[in-house]
């Protein structure tokens, strides 16, 4: 079943939600406006209908978000979720449905069917993802994530390979520590064992660790992300419940001029696999979020195009 939905914001920023009715698949949930695409029908002609029929709203600008595809037991359904930039009127249940505006940070996951689950993160997540580079120091790793935030980096991935497990930890607690004074979230690269010691909001997850885990590694009240590179991975960082992955490389990078890049074409066929939020790595900076998002992605992630030393060059 394909599904057109519309992800509705108010100027104070809060996201319109719709109750299902008790009598329907997922009843008495909760859930973003839309309905099915009809046979012959654009999604975004499906969007207009379904919003006006629903809500009596007049859609004006759109633009994609996200799309998910799911499977229930009785169903499979593929969410093609759309940002409503602009419309008209004032938003009221036309069939009797009850609407609110709801704060994307108090959303409840398990007030929703589970596909919607995507949709939640990819409304709270950034468009923009760094990861961790080399630095010197801890006066040289501040310097660094200092000048990301003031460009506008609200999510982190603390990378340190080269640290003990107690080096670790304590730089962590402190870019921790600087990531929400500056509205930042910050996730460790894996260690999800020091996840509450360092106060991360949570754990991104190596590629090669993906076959090593059984269950999800943290709780639902934390963040989990993975490295992906290929389908059987993206397969795998869904069944551990992954809230988002990175898939690399898009592009042809230094540190990785042996490994042949996916190009934007095939980025788009694995992203539109993903049951949730895809962040393209590789070769992309924070130029290229346009570019990502018209294939498919969140945004982009990177290292080399955010992690740059006082001067403002790459390092």
């Amino acid at each position: 079943m394909h599904v057109a939905v519309g992800v509705i914001f108010n100027a104070r920023g809060e996201v319109l939600v719709a109750q299902r009715a008790a009598h329907r698949h997922q009843g008495g949930r909760w859930e973003f406006p839309g309905g099915k695409v009809e046979p012959g029908e654009s999604v975004q002609a499906a969007l207009a209908r379904e919003l006006r029929e629903e809500l009596d709203l007049q859609v004006g600008r759109i633009a994609p978000l996200i799309r998910v595809p799911w499977t229930y037991p009785d169903r499979r359904v593929l969410l093609d979720v759309w940002e409503v930039e602009s419309w008209q009127g004032r938003p009221r249940g036309r069939e009797g449905q009850t609407i609110a505006w709801q704060r994307p940070a108090a959303l409840r996951a398990d007030a929703f069917p589970a596909a919607n689950r995507a949709i939640i993160h990819a409304i709270r997540l950034p468009d923009q993802y760094l990861i961790t580079g080399e630095f010197a120091d801890a006066a040289e790793l501040e310097g660094k994530l200092l000048d990301a935030f003031r460009r506008g980096v609200r999510l982190v991935q603390f990378r340190a390979r080269h640290l003990d497990e107690a080096a670790y930890l304590d730089h962590a607690r402190r870019v921790c520590e600087l990531a929400h004074a500056h509205g930042a979230r910050c996730l460790l690269n894996d260690h999800p064992e020091l996840l509450a010691a360092a106060g991360a909001d949570g754990v991104h997850l190596p590629a090669y660790r993906l076959a090593d885990l059984a269950t999800r590694p943290v709780g639902e009240d934390r963040l989990l992300a993975a490295s992906t590179h290929d389908a059987g991975e993206i397969a795998r960082a869904a069944e551990l419940g992954a809230d988002f992955i990175v898939l690399s490389p898009v592009c042809a990078t230094p540190s990785h001029p042996d490994v042949p890049p996916l190009g934007w074409e095939k980025f788009a066929d694995l992203a539109a696999r993903a049951p949730m939020p895809v962040y393209a790595l590789g070769g992309v900076g924070g130029s290229d979020v346009a570019l990502a998002r018209r294939h498919g992605a969140q945004g982009v992630a990177g290292i080399r195009s955010y992690w740059r030393n006082r001067r403002g060059s790459e390092k």
